[in-house]
């Protein structure tokens, strides 16, 4: 069940939910084609905060987040290195608070389901 009219947005089963969107290919990218699809749960005033669900495919590329971002990868596996050298190997079940200005790079191996919210 999915009702994102709700005074309350929500999606069931959200690891498994398949209406998604086409989000093109992955800006920046080092290698590969990453390709990305979502599905916006919630967006405020000005963008903030922003929730929703995002998968990408295997590639590699360029990251700097732009306000701190909570993930909760429910699928795949990648591996994001920051500019100072700190590997965060993610894979199901794996959450990560990027805070706002993280650099590094992100190589996703096997596709990822990430759902995230940015404020």
């Amino acid at each position: 069940m999915t009702n994102l009219a709700s005074s309350a947005p929500h999606i069931h089963d959200a690891g498994a939910f398949d209406d998604l969107v086409d989000w093109g290919a992955q800006p920046d990218a080092l290698d590969g084609a990453s390709h990305s699809t979502g599905r916006l749960l919630h967006k405020g005033p000005g963008n903030i905060p922003e929730t929703g669900i995002w998968d990408c495919t295997p590639g590699r590329w360029r990251l700097s987040v732009p306000r701190d971002e909570f993930c909760h990868f429910v699928s795949g596996r990648a591996t994001y290195v920051s500019d100072g050298g700190e590997v965060i190997e993610v894979t199901r079940a794996t959450c990560v608070l990027f805070p706002a200005g993280w650099t590094g790079t992100c190589t996703v191996h096997e596709t990822i389901r990430n759902i995230y919210m940015l404020s």
